[in-house]
């Protein structure tokens, strides 16, 4: 099938017809695209030309593809097709109205608490569902919750996901894939991802709703990464009182250092934010935030309109990072070797466990030399 020419409309795989630019990232690009077939409007995922002819890259591109596919949930952006044509490899998805929440907060300001948790409790279910069946996100950022006017939260870009089943334990990485403001401690450090890493990754972007701040901030990849396994995170409320204690608790579960210590999967963290809700006093910390009722919440624009400043995704900033891979820019940040483990980043509840059973041990030790005497 031949792509049309430049001077008219692009038409891929003879039926979906390229319309304008919605967002882009470092390895591909989106489009809104109509299906001529169906007559419906679709997003239009292509893979930049300059990695189409790389073996592995295409093979992650269709990695996603097949990921996404395999979920069906009202909180997941459906997965259509799949193809090649003229040069071009891209996913066929559903297309979302609306913007994505890193745009709403950049050009909006914080969000009501209620409204906070009530798009969280959406994306906990979507990516519980995904956990369920066995998939770990593995890039929950703002960027990649998709929400409509009628403030539907869906989950998007499932590129770098893994499946349950090929995660070892012990796996070590070189490369770190995740975005370095949302990324999980075990992520930085280049190990295994599980339900708890997503967990993770969905307490920082909670955290930057209601306080319109993050938790690390950090003048290069490999600090963020420092940062977020050795720091802890300064509690939410000193930047919006107005949280509940119940709430403050819950983010800083799910900011823990340890996956142990963290909710176990999307699922259980949404069951408590649920909680919650009635537990939140509904007064408004001083400055800008986004009502339950304000119609403004979602605009309209395309994605790639606005976009708020992002030093690692500026492509000269970047480069100078450790760890650059020009297909993902904001992925592979910081080379996992380099980061060095706290020796003061102790599991104390090991510890306690451990010393439990020296005392248990040790108690027996007078009914033994009891029981001994009285035989002889």
């Amino acid at each position: 099938m031949q792509e049309r020419e430049m001077s008219g409309p692009i038409i891929l795989a003879n039926r979906y017809q390229l319309g304008e630019i919605l967002g882009s990232g470092g390895m591909a690009v989106v489009y809104r695209a109509r299906d001529l077939n169906l007559e419906r409007n679709v997003a239009l995922k292509i893979l930049r030309k300059d990695f189409t002819s790389d073996p592995g890259l295409r093979e992650s591109f269709h990695q996603e593809a097949k990921a996404a596919a395999n979920l069906t949930h009202p909180n997941i952006v459906t997965v259509h097709d799949f193809g090649f044509d003229s040069g071009r490899m891209f996913i066929v998805m559903e297309y979302v109205p609306g913007d994505h929440l890193k745009n709403i907060l950049f050009n909006q300001g914080t969000f009501q608490i209620s409204v906070a948790l009530e798009l969280m409790i959406q994306a906990c279910a979507g990516v519980g569902y995904a956990h369920r069946t066995g998939v770990v996100h593995c890039d929950i950022k703002p960027h990649n919750l998709l929400i409509t006017p009628d403030r539907q939260l869906k989950v998007a870009d499932f590129g770098i996901a893994r499946a349950l089943a090929s995660i070892t334990p012990d796996e070590k990485s070189e490369v770190i894939w995740g975005s370095p403001q949302y990324f999980s401690p075990e992520q930085a450090a280049g190990k295994s991802p599980s339900p708890a890493s997503d967990v993770y990754s969905l307490g920082v972007v909670l955290y930057e709703m209601i306080t319109s701040q993050l938790p690390f901030k950090g003048d290069s990849p490999k600090e963020l990464a420092r940062l977020h396994r050795q720091v802890l995170p300064p509690s939410p409320r000193q930047h919006n009182p107005s949280i509940s204690a119940k709430l403050e608790r819950t983010i800083q579960k799910s900011l823990a250092k340890e996956p142990n210590n963290r909710y176990r999967n999307a699922n259980q963290l949404g069951d408590v934010i649920n909680e919650c809700i009635g537990a939140e006093n509904k007064t408004h910390r001083p400055g800008k935030q986004i009502n339950a009722d304000d119609d403004a919440l979602i605009t309209a624009i395309p994605v790639a309109t606005i976009q708020p400043p992002n030093p690692f995704e500026d492509p000269k900033l970047v480069k100078a990072a450790p760890g650059y891979h020009p297909a993902a820019p904001v992925e592979q940040a910081v080379p996992a070797a380099k980061v060095t483990d706290d020796p003061l980043d102790l599991d104390w509840m090991t510890i306690a466990l451990g010393l439990l059973a020296l005392v248990a041990v040790g108690g027996l030790i007078p009914l033994f030399l009891w029981v001994y005497y009285l035989y002889r």
